[in-house]
């Protein structure tokens, strides 16, 4: 009987009832039955809802992590399978660079690169009309030391002297040279011997052991 009521009941029930809350209470059992069960399902569905994206949302963040973890973990595996080979380059780097060093001239050498220069000169045939030292420009790193040369020779050898002192053990390097026929008193402004007369800048390096 209590099931045939409340069927009965629904039947009944003016559906516009439903936008009248002030009377819930005399709303049949069926109708207050079935509001009940959509308000618990639409909780339900509301709580899932929030609760699947929370868990979503924390899921992205972990994969995301996971990601960067994996690339950090392949990264330091590789550093750490290659650490020797590291520790091998880095040796010989440190040899090449005291290698270098030995090879740029201290300042009580700069006398003695000199005399290499000019006796390089000498053996080429070479007359040196000036050989000076300029200011010495500073860099970060290095010192650098301009050496202004003036020669007089002929062609081939001013290019043999050229090539001589590029292979000294210093570190030389040669730079903004000329060349122009020598022009000796003879009287008629002639050249005899067809003798060049040749400035270049020298340039030697040093250590800069001072800088901070």
């Amino acid at each position: 009987m209590a099931m045939q009521d409340i069927l009965e009941g629904l039947q009944n029930f003016d559906m516009d009832q439903l936008n009248d809350f002030n009377n819930v209470g005399s709303w049949p059992m069926g109708v207050k039955v079935i509001m009940w069960v959509i308000a618990f399902v639409g909780a339900l569905a509301l709580g899932y809802f929030l609760h699947v994206t929370n868990l979503q949302a924390e899921l992205a963040a972990v994969q995301v992590s996971e990601g960067q973890l994996k690339e950090d973990y392949e990264k330091k595996f590789m550093e750490a399978a290659h650490l020797e080979n590291y520790r091998l380059q880095q040796k010989e780097m440190e040899e090449s660079f005291e290698a270098i060093l030995r090879q740029l001239p201290s300042d009580t050498e700069i006398p003695g690169l000199i005399e290499d220069i000019t006796l390089v000169g000498l053996k080429n045939g070479l007359a040196f009309s000036r050989i000076d030292l300029q200011p010495e420009e500073l860099h970060e790193f290095y010192i650098e030391k301009p050496i202004q040369i003036v020669v007089t020779g002929g062609y081939h050898d001013l290019g043999s002297f050229v090539s001589d002192v590029a292979d000294l053990s210093r570190i030389v390097t040669l730079h903004d040279f000329t060349i122009q026929p020598e022009r000796r008193n003879t009287g008629n402004g002639e050249n005899p011997g067809g003798l060049l007369r040749m400035t270049i800048l020298a340039r030697t390096y040093r250590y800069n052991d001072e800088r901070g």
